[in-house]
């Protein structure tokens, strides 16, 4: 009872998250409408829409408004460990995302069907691409909200996330060194948000993505989902210990 009550106030925390998904899905719509693109498009559309954008709506002070309020010492002194607060919190953001990604998948199809255009072929790996982005920029975004104050933690991704694409791009263009370039490199392709690891893993390019699985005898499209699922579980563990070790006050922020 206490998961279903934890994972439903985090679909109706607040209004703006049903607007949210309903706008997706419009934007989905139109760009169908106006461009009739191939599941290569399209994918990649919602890839970026709904593995990136998305999360950071939905996740926006999921816990930072409930510490600037003083109504995180109500939930964390209930008889029950602080981290089942972010497991359930969590589990509400991947409903959410597998949904909404859903949901996508038979507006294409119906789009598909209508307009006898544009086409769906491949769109499968695509969507689940993006509910693996959607879940590892979640809990990361999450996590960030137990010491973001507010709905800090989705705005301070999304400059970070921008200016290191922009910060890395000239960095790859100025340094020289190869040893360099590919440490910076691998740093970003395995400890940051997967977005080059699923992207080649939607479009069926399937090189050693993976550090830890990749070297082994595993299809290395698996060792893609592998390599996400444990930055997922890496990134949450880190907001979890982070929660319970906080202390916070009732007073309002």
């Amino acid at each position: 009872m206490r998961a279903y009550e934890l994972i439903k106030e985090t679909f109706l925390r607040r209004t703006f998250i049903w607007i949210a998904h309903l706008s997706w899905l419009a934007l989905y719509g139109l760009f169908w409408w106006l461009f009739l693109p191939d599941a290569e498009q399209f994918g990649g559309f919602l890839f970026l829409f709904s593995g990136f954008f998305l999360p950071l709506a939905l996740s926006a002070g999921i816990f930072g408004d409930d510490i600037a309020s003083g109504r995180i010492c109500i939930l964390v002194t209930k008889p029950f460990w602080s981290g089942q607060l972010y497991i359930y919190r969590f589990l509400g953001l991947s409903l959410q995302g597998a949904l909404h990604i859903a949901l996508t998948g038979v507006l294409a199809f119906a789009l598909q069907a209508f307009m006898r255009k544009g086409s769906v072929e491949g769109l499968g790996m695509w969507l689940v691409a993006s509910w693996l982005l959607f879940n590892t920029c979640a809990a990361l975004s999450t996590s960030l909200s137990v010491v973001v104050g507010r709905s800090f933690n989705s705005l301070l991704l999304l400059v970070v996330i921008v200016t290191g694409w922009f910060v890395t791009n000239l960095l790859m263009g100025f340094l020289n060194a190869e040893t360099m370039t590919g440490a910076l490199t691998n740093f970003i392709r395995y400890a940051c948000p997967p977005f080059e690891l699923l992207r080649k893993f939607a479009g069926g390019e399937y090189e050693k993505f993976s550090l830890t699985v990749g070297r082994f005898s595993v299809t290395k499209s698996l060792a893609c989902v592998v390599h996400c699922l444990m930055l997922t579980t890496a990134y949450g563990i880190a907001g979890i210990v982070i929660l319970c070790r906080r202390e916070f006050s009732r007073v309002r922020d």
